[in-house]
């Protein structure tokens, strides 16, 4: 059977309704009020931005959310996990101040801001998955899990390698912790910067598997390729950005762990999918700058069904025209360039964005077939 995704533009006549209440309304008529919030925590995962890019969407829609999920009886919060590439989100400490000087505050938003994975990417819940191809234990920020409630709130816009991001890339790549990103990117061992490690220990700690050994001679830290099961947990512990993990795994890998992390985070528990399609950039919110958008601004989306509602964003962006002056236009006009009749990758032709949406169908996330009903 389709699934039912709802949409309306982003109009809202001359002294009309604002946009956050226009959302307000989509959300509900797409069924947001059968889920029973009365007193339950509620977790509302959103993308807060790398400093330096203003790309994000503004804290004014996710207050519009946490509102509606308070006018329901609901305890909100805004929620992220940190990364796993240096930055200003790689720990909680850094990652709230980010989210703070972006706009993000509990008094701009109407709720408390909570970081997912705690203070340094390492505060996870195992999360078993049955009938997965790649993942048998997702690595999940603890407060994502610990939410009685979930909704997503997605930036959709482009992405160097997933070729989108959309719901299945907020939720998956974003609830995972710092170990979970690990899993997501890379199938490969950790490397160590001896110009940049301390000799501090502090990742020695978290190693349960004897994969790191301290030389004394040198006082650096080294990894024992034969113990180390890959868990990624080291590289919260590293305040000196000296481990890093080779992102070299296949796109539709990346793309397929995606959307088996994703069913980890929703299975079992009510949730709800908003996406908006808006400051279309070419490349993900986490870079600290954004380029010109791509396609014009089309409209929010929202579903119980987050593979339906990615597909129905893409098919939007598809049928949309590509803005002058930005990558994509820069590609179509360059004639040693192929067509691929795809905007996304005309932007980024090495990323591929279809598998994640064919793999969450299988496992079972949700369907490619949709109904859109416009609201107006």
């Amino acid at each position: 059977m389709s699934s039912k995704v709802y949409f309306t533009d982003f109009r809202t006549g001359y002294m009309g309704e604002s946009l956050p209440a226009k959302l307000k309304r989509l959300a509900r008529q797409a069924g947001i009020d059968k889920i029973d919030m009365d007193g339950k925590f509620v977790a509302i995962k959103m993308h807060f931005g790398e400093l330096g890019n203003i790309s994000y969407l503004r804290p004014n829609y996710a207050k519009a959310v946490a509102d509606l999920v308070k006018e329901l009886g609901g305890k909100p919060f805004l929620t992220d996990c940190n990364t796993m590439y240096p930055g200003y989100r790689k720990n909680a400490l850094e990652h709230l101040e980010c989210a703070w000087e972006n706009g993000f505050t509990p008094l701009s938003v109407g709720c408390p801001v909570i970081i997912g994975d705690g203070l340094k990417g390492t505060d996870d819940v195992a999360v078993p998955l049955e009938n997965c191809e790649y993942t048998k234990e997702a690595l999940i920020g603890r407060a994502v899990m610990d939410a009685d409630v979930f909704i997503s709130l997605t930036h959709f816009k482009g992405h160097e390698l997933t070729g989108f991001g959309g719901a299945i890339k907020n939720i998956g790549m974003g609830c995972g912790s710092r170990g979970g990103k690990t899993d997501m990117h890379s199938s490969g061992k950790p490397i160590i910067d001896s110009e940049k490690c301390r000799g501090c220990k502090r990742c020695l700690k978290e190693c349960a598997n004897s994969g790191l050994v301290f030389d004394e001679q040198s006082r650096k830290m080294t990894v024992d390729t034969s113990s180390c099961v890959g868990c990624g947990r080291c590289l919260g512990a590293c305040n000196f950005d000296a481990i890093d993990f080779a992102q070299n795994q296949a796109v539709a890998v990346l793309n397929a762990k995606m959307a088996e992390y994703t069913k980890a985070v929703v299975d079992g528990r009510d949730s709800f999918h908003i996406s908006l399609v808006v400051d279309v950039s070419p490349y993900c919110d986490c870079h600290g700058e954004n380029d010109s958008p791509i396609l014009p601004d089309i409209g929010m989306f929202a579903s119980f069904d987050p593979v339906a509602l990615d597909q129905a964003c893409a098919d939007a962006c598809l049928k949309s025209s590509p803005l002058p002056n930005s990558v994509l236009s820069d590609h179509l006009a360059d004639e040693s360039l192929p067509d691929y009749h795809d905007h996304f990758k005309n932007t980024t032709p090495e990323s591929e964005w279809e598998t994640q949406l064919i793999h969450g169908e299988k496992i079972g996330l949700g369907t490619r077939d949709y109904e859109l009903i416009k609201i107006k």
